[in-house]
């Protein structure tokens, strides 16, 4: 029996521009999916998943997630978790040439399911290490990275940019542009995380800002502007100046909001935060739903979001610099 976990993320700048070749970064922050894998004698999967912002499930078959496995949660849903569940499986049998090999597999988080947190890219990346150490083989981090990003970008149709794979396998702070990763240096930023209790759909999402960019040339303008907020904020963050990383973040949250892939929840939270005092607050992922992300070292935006309608929780979230790990 291995287990293993890996953080979730928020995006500092740069979340949808980067899948057109623009940089962005991603924090890992201290908030894990664990995995938990063991051998089984036959060649089946099965898959338990608990806290996923779901009421759980549990399922045992063999082939693929379209042979309509019968538990009591939505179809989507469970092909959403299984599709990654059943890709990253694929890939920790190839890396370990045992393409027969069965397992049961036990899912545990404390990061919200499509929330905008990278819940799916730290249930990949925790499930291959897991996995792949299950089968005797180790893999240099990467490594595991890649073959992370190949889950998404398969189970995402191709959308998948290497961020959030990335952040959560190597942790701290990432830049990624393209195929570019790399890890940076980063204070401990004082993220205030409010979540509105719902999740976007990460795919229609991309789907609208690709719709976008292909009708209107200053949408095309609006991604690039992104990837030029993300330059800026490099340099602020090297300097270690929170409150110009702060005003960047607004400016971030503003074009995102002109794509589309913000909502009146995330509004409302975001102007929440700054009337409290955050520095900067911006949505953080994909949109439509799910998170955002603040900058404040005193308690007033924790206050404040607390008592805004539209969020369900909120909490701290300090840097998490270890990225995937391996419990046992």
């Amino acid at each position: 029996m291995a287990t293993a976990s890996a953080p979730g993320k928020v995006y500092l700048f740069g979340e949808h521009a980067v899948v057109y070749g623009e940089p962005a970064v991603p924090c890992a922050i201290e908030r894990r999916a664990t995995v938990t894998v063991e051998e089984r004698a036959d060649d089946k999967l099965r898959v338990e998943a608990e806290d996923l912002s779901l009421d759980g499930f549990t399922v045992e078959y063999s082939g693929p997630t379209d042979a309509n496995p019968a538990v009591d949660v939505s179809e989507s849903l469970v092909n959403a978790a299984m599709g990654y569940v059943d890709t990253a499986v694929e890939e920790a049998r190839d890396a370990a040439d045992r393409p027969d090999a069965g397992f049961d597999v036990i899912i545990e988080s404390d990061i919200p399911l499509g929330a905008g947190l990278g819940s799916s890219a730290a249930v990949v990346v925790a499930g291959i290490e897991a996995a792949t150490r299950e089968l005797g083989v180790e893999l240099s981090r990467s490594e595991l990275a890649e073959r992370a990003y190949r889950v998404e970008h398969e189970v995402q149709d191709g959308q998948a940019s290497r961020a959030d794979t990335y952040c959560s396998t190597m942790g701290g702070a990432v830049r990624v542009e393209g195929d570019q990763c790399e890890t940076i240096d980063a204070p401990d930023l004082p993220f205030v995380v409010g979540y509105d209790g719902g999740a976007g759909d990460t795919g229609e999402l991309v789907a609208g800002v690709r719709a976008l960019k292909g009708t209107y040339d200053f949408a095309d303008d609006t991604v690039r502007a992104i990837g030029d907020v993300v330059r800026q904020g490099e340099d602020a963050l090297e300097a270690g100046d929170v409150e110009e990383l702060g005003r960047l973040m607004d400016f971030n949250h503003g074009l995102l909001s002109a794509l589309g892939v913000s909502a009146r929840s995330l509004d409302a939270m975001v102007w929440g935060a700054r009337e409290a005092g955050a520095v900067g607050a911006k949505l953080t992922g994909a949109g439509g739903g799910g998170c955002i992300v603040a900058l404040d070292e005193t308690d007033a935006t924790e206050t404040a979001l607390k008592y805004t309608p539209d969020c369900e929780q909120v909490f701290r979230a300090r840097l998490d610099s270890d990225g995937v790990r391996l419990e046992r």
